[in-house]
């Protein structure tokens, strides 16, 4: 079935008002009508069946159905930090990391980022990256839209990693020692409910300066098993890791 995020305003108590570009995706593209039924999520914590009783050009009108309760969140908040990459790979990272259950997402700017954000074009990149965002959770069942913040600095991105309870620098020369335990162990000691940021170098890696910068304020620095990973990879391996943490192992 269909899924829509809608705005709590939106959502009453008999019925869900759906407007905007969801409006033509029901109409247009999926060829809806009267009578046919969607799932509508408040992008918060309700989320309902119902059924759609009317259709105009610029609102669609469901009525609820029933209340559910899909529980397809991760237990833990999962922030990735993404060093800049080249291309497409940013788009590739929030689709897949949406479903894979990231909670925010920050791109940040690492000495070794070839792509450089013009700040006057930041807000429609953010925009586009949260379509993204958007569209793949509906297409995963998400109960949340995952947040996708404006590129930072490093500067900027240090600031942040106090309000976590678990920092981890995916971190390929600890890789290469073998090191495997880093990561492993911060899953343990971590509890439902609470957050932990991935920071991600860009393709070139991070400098060592920054990998002392990012350790100094608490990052632990970790390889995610004995092979080299690519940028666009590491996020998705450790949300895949978390996710297998949290949800199949209990």
């Amino acid at each position: 079935m269909q899924r829509y995020f809608v705005a709590k305003e939106q959502m009453g108590d008999q019925e869900v008002k759906i407007t905007g570009e969801d409006v033509k995706h029901i109409s247009r593209v999926m060829r809806m009508n009267i009578g046919d039924q969607i799932i509508c999520s408040d992008n918060d914590s309700r989320t309902v069946s119902c059924r759609i009783s009317s259709m105009m050009d610029q609102e669609i009108i469901a009525d609820i159905i029933e209340s559910l309760a899909p529980n397809t969140e991760l237990p833990v908040e999962v922030t990735i930090a993404q060093g800049l990459p080249k291309g497409d790979k940013l788009d590739l990272i929030i689709q897949k990391g949406t479903e894979l259950g990231a909670h925010t997402f920050i791109p940040y700017s690492a000495s070794r980022s070839v792509v450089k954000w013009d700040h006057k074009k930041a807000g429609k990149k953010v925009e586009r990256l949260e379509k993204i965002a958007k569209e793949a959770a509906e297409q995963s069942y998400r109960e949340r839209i995952p947040v996708v913040l404006t590129v930072q600095t490093l500067a900027e991105l240090k600031k942040q990693m106090s309000q976590y309870d678990s920092v981890i620098l995916a971190y390929e020369e600890s890789a290469k020692e073998g090191e495997k335990s880093q990561f492993a162990s911060a899953l343990s000691e971590l509890k439902v409910g609470q957050k932990i940021m991935i920071i991600v170098g860009p393709e070139g890696g991070l400098t060592d300066e920054e990998v002392r910068q990012l350790c100094s304020e608490g990052a632990v620095a970790s390889g995610f098993g004995p092979r080299i990973l690519r940028t666009e990879t590491a996020a998705l391996y450790a949300l895949s890791a978390i996710s297998y943490h949290f949800e199949l192992m209990r």
